[in-house]
């Protein structure tokens, strides 16, 4: 059965990684695989979430201008 995660939770997931949770440790916590892991870092690892109106870019707007 394929099991969904809000866009929330798998930045919140990114954020433990980066935090410095051991990837194996952190895949078994949430019941994915290492592969998923990666696909959710190349799709989300850039973004970040406001609670005011959802998600934005990491990147400040006129980064590269």
């Amino acid at each position: 059965m394929k099991k969904r995660f809000a866009e929330e939770q798998i930045i919140g997931v990114l954020k433990e990684a980066e935090a410095g949770l051991k990837l194996a440790e952190l895949c078994r916590n949430h019941g994915i695989s290492e592969a998923i892991y990666y696909n959710w870092k190349a799709k989300f690892g850039g973004i970040e979430v406001r609670r005011d109106d959802g998600l934005r870019s990491a990147a400040p707007e006129g980064a590269g201008a």
